[in-house]
């Protein structure tokens, strides 16, 4: 029985974006290319990309042979795991294309294999040739593709005419496929990073926040370097991936290589490594707004009562932090909480950066009824059931009629998940307030209730949390103030 290898791949410029995808069939025994095919598919995510790159490579295959055994090797972890069963499809454009792929051949004649990025260049060049193509307006051509990479390669010296016994092809063949089982057997060997699934996105419940200018716990100021890495842009710094990226290019020294795994070690992942073939993240670099007059006298300020502009220090403050994102120069975009100190926080760090203030209603903080303006000594005095029932029950609502954190939640997690899709692969700097922004990063962690009582978060502090195509999320920064120093 024949045994094909089946190299696929996907990608998206924008993620999503133009995207195309590669497929290759290789025959195991030879190494001989068999089938190539690529198509650029229009605006599409990375995962869908490579689904596509997949179908194409099995159907591909099939048309070899149908009776033949199957080995997809990818370099893209999501659709390996998803595809050998170990994990689930939770994704709705996802699971269509997984059906389309298991129905090209029998279960029992394809098996699947993960592979580093830099083994499966083949599949990669011809899914960004199929970009390319795209972006002319034109459709992926197989001759055209061979003229290039001819084009690319150094001409070799004539073979000479062969003057041994016919038996020396045979001797040739067996080299060859002496010398691809060396390389298979060298791919299967490598180590892999161990698989460590993060929880499931947990349901939108927020639990009890003595309020938005009151703090509850005292925490450790994050470092200036540690602030600066957990919100770089995806391919410049300490960012997931880089250490694959430096073993793919020859070129580079091993001590490049050895610093860059290192900072790869370094930075904060999700998972199993935060592996690039989930595509760059959606970043959120979480800004709280400056002090205002409430801010130092711990009383409750949230959307229900007086809106508050910043103090002086609250103003000094954003300056500050605008110098710091100015520095680090990786916000692309900027938004904030329709609320004035917010909006002025925000309106100073975007005119820093060159950038343009949306406003999203989505961010806004609790309203706290009655409690607003008040300390949570005075709420205890005038209000002590209510605010026993409030910190009992996330579905407390404050005294006359505020919002309970479960409320406040649902609407977090409906602004996360519309902002993560909007913003693939880019990271935008979110001015907000206490509430949702421990919102965030509890949803993120799947924390426990009672861990909000357990977050500081300081006037103008920077947290980060990054969100994968694949629905998980990475803390990688929280109450950050190095920059008021």
């Amino acid at each position: 029985m024949r045994e094909f290898i089946v190299e696929a791949d996907g990608g998206s410029r924008g993620n999503p974006g133009p995207a195309g995808y590669g497929s290759v069939v290789i025959d195991a025994a030879t190494g001989e290319t068999l089938a190539e095919r690529a198509e650029y598919i229009g605006v599409a995510t990375n995962n869908v990309a490579e689904y596509r790159g997949l179908v194409a490579g099995l159907l591909a295959a099939r048309e070899l042979d149908p009776s033949a055994t199957v080995r997809v090797r990818m370099d893209s972890k999501l659709v390996v795991e998803q595809m050998s069963g170990r994990w689930k499809i939770k994704h709705p454009d996802m699971k269509p294309l997984a059906a389309e792929a298991a129905r090209v051949l029998p279960a029992g004649q394809v098996a699947y294999e993960w592979i580093p990025r830099e083994q499966n260049k083949h599949a990669d060049r011809l899914a960004n040739e199929a970009m390319d193509a795209g972006k002319r307006g034109e459709q992926w051509d197989a001759g055209a593709s061979k003229a290039a990479l001819a084009a690319r390669t150094p001409a070799a010296s004539p073979a000479p005419e062969p003057s041994g016994p016919p038996g020396d092809a045979v001797a040739g063949a067996a080299k060859a496929r002496e010398a691809l089982t060396r390389t298979r057997a060298s791919s299967s060997a490598a180590p892999t990073q161990p698989v460590t699934r993060p929880g499931p996105k947990t349901a939108a419940r927020a639990f009890p926040d003595p309020g938005a200018d009151v703090g509850v716990a005292a925490g450790e100021d994050a470092g200036a370097d540690v602030g600066a890495a957990a919100f770089a842009v995806p391919g410049a710094g300490a960012v997931p991936g880089t250490a694959k990226a430096a073993a793919a290019d020859a070129s580079r020294s091993a001590a490049a290589s050895d610093i860059r795994a290192a900072r790869t070690v370094a930075a904060p992942t999700v998972g199993w490594g935060a592996a690039p073939d989930l595509g760059a993240p959606a970043t959120f670099v979480l800004l709280r707004h400056g002090e205002t007059p409430l801010t130092p006298q711990k009383k409750f300020s949230g959307s229900g009562g007086t809106d508050p502009s910043l103090s002086d220090v609250g103003r000094e403050q954003a300056e500050r932090v605008a110098a710091a994102l100015a520095r680090r120069g990786t916000v692309q975009h900027v938004l904030a909480s329709p609320l004035a100190r917010t909006r002025e926080t925000a309106g100073v760090v975007a005119a820093r950066l060159g950038l343009e203030v949306a406003v999203d209603d989505g961010l806004i903080e609790t309203d706290f009824g009655a409690w607003e303006g008040l300390t949570f000594g005075e709420v205890r005095e005038r209000y002590p059931d209510d605010l026993e029932a409030w910190l009992a029950d996330p579905e407390a609502e404050p005294t006359g009629g505020g919002e309970s954190f479960a409320a406040t939640a649902v609407r977090i997690a409906a602004a996360r998940d519309r902002l993560a899709a909007q913003y693939a692969g880019r990271t935008v700097l979110m001015v907000t307030h206490v509430t949702p922004i421990k919102t965030f990063v509890r949803l993120a962690l799947g924390a426990p209730p009672a861990s909000l009582f357990r977050m500081e978060l300081s006037a103008a502090s920077l947290s980060a949390v990054a969100y994968f195509a694949d629905g998980n999320a990475s803390v990688r920064l929280f109450n950050d103030t190095s920059h008021l120093r």
